[in-house]
């Protein structure tokens, strides 16, 4: 694990170009990392991760004209999010140039693309020359680091390195827009809401249709997960450890922000504290059911289905 330096930068992208892994800092979640042209490598994610071959992996770029060369197509919709949202917490999924190991898009023929926010990121993709897979450095279905301390160590040491980029700032993973149709349509909300996305559009996003196949991350009924059962409630006693918007009763809650972009920055932080104290169960206090919310209610619905 060492600080985001601009040597220990050089030295991870050189471990890219080999094919190890790496764990690095985004504005959404800390990621792990490969080189995303490079099958063997793509194939260790998975084994690391212990997730399902099927479910696609985001590529990450930085720069805009990347775009052009991993996706075969790239829409006057899809165009202007990136122009309005990129580098930020957006993910646009795009049909398969065929540039990048199949394993990335689950060989779906479309290919999920984010431009990251943090210039830890930016500067690694740069230098390593090459698109970069990076899920979430996570173990499949558990919670995602959004800080060095959470790395599970099962994960730590399967990777060449772990760049410490500090606290992951929008703190929830990218909202995903699948633009491979004429209708964009949200396949997982994140750092970036429906209504700008819909702002920016000047336009509705489609729905998602029954039986859609895993052609996203996070598509997944449970998912984003501590180890303790999650529960939802509408109000914590004081018996209860776990998240609340009203004073803690006890040492074990949380009290959380009313904001829900403030809510979503602490909330995977806020899980990993109480996981650590090893408790059956973490209860957190119903958010609103207003739009604004609906990342931070997605995300806690997954971890307690």
């Amino acid at each position: 694990m060492l600080p985001a330096t601009e040597a220990n930068i050089a030295k991870a992208a050189v471990a890219l170009r080999k094919g190890k892994l790496v764990v690095m800092p985004t504005e959404t979640v800390y990621g792990l990392a490969a080189d995303a042209t490079n099958p063997q490598a793509v194939r260790q994610i998975f084994v690391v991760k212990e997730r399902p071959a099927e479910n696609p992996l985001i590529v990450h770029i930085a720069d805009i004209d990347q775009v052009s060369v991993i996706a075969s197509a790239f829409s006057d919709a899809a165009r202007t999010l990136a122009e309005r949202f990129w580098p930020g917490p957006l993910t646009l999924v795009l049909p398969s140039a065929g540039v990048v190991a199949p394993e990335c898009t689950g060989r779906l023929g479309t290919v999920a693309i984010r431009m990251p926010a943090h210039p830890v990121a930016l500067a690694l993709i740069r230098q390593a020359g090459r698109p970069v897979a990076a899920p979430s450095a996570n173990r499949f279905m558990k919670l995602s680091p959004t800080r060095t301390e959470h790395i599970d160590p099962v994960i730590g040491g399967q990777v060449a390195m772990v760049l410490d980029g500090g606290a992951s700032e929008i703190g929830v993973e990218s909202t995903v827009v699948d633009c491979s149709n004429d209708t964009p349509r949200i396949l997982r909300p994140g750092g970036v809401s429906r209504g700008d996305i819909e702002a920016a559009l000047g336009s509705p996003l489609g729905t998602i249709p029954p039986h859609q196949t895993q052609s996203s991350p996070g598509m997944y009924t449970r998912h984003y997960a501590p180890r303790a059962r999650l529960e939802l409630i509408h109000k914590l006693d004081d018996t209860m450890p776990g998240l609340t918007f009203e004073p803690p009763l006890n040492e074990r809650q949380i009290h959380m922000p009313g904001s829900p972009g403030a809510f979503a920055a602490l909330l995977y932080d806020c899980l990993h504290r109480l996981d650590a104290i090893d408790i059956p169960t973490i209860y957190v206090q119903l958010p609103p059911e207003a739009p604004e919310w609906e990342t931070v209610r997605d995300r806690l619905q997954k971890a307690s289905a």
